[in-house]
């Protein structure tokens, strides 16, 4: 039971990250449409955060996964 709970961890954190770089690149993608530069900023740096944060959830998962399957932690 302790496994089956470690793998619905690491797929609940990988596929929660993916939805956030996936909102973060279009909130990114939206900003540029903007008319105010002071928004643009924030936007901007808001979303490039938001992607960077959620890309190390991703690479969390994955490496966490990849290394479960071949055998090398627990």
């Amino acid at each position: 039971m302790d496994a089956f709970f470690w793998w619905i961890s690491k797929i609940v954190i990988g596929i929660v990250s993916l939805f956030f770089v996936i909102r973060g690149i279009d909130v990114l993608v939206h900003s540029y449409s903007l008319n105010n530069p002071a928004e643009f900023l924030m936007y901007f740096f808001s979303s490039s955060m938001l992607i960077l944060v959620s890309a190390v959830g991703v690479i969390y998962s994955t490496v966490r996964i990849f290394r479960r399957i071949r055998g090398e932690s627990s």
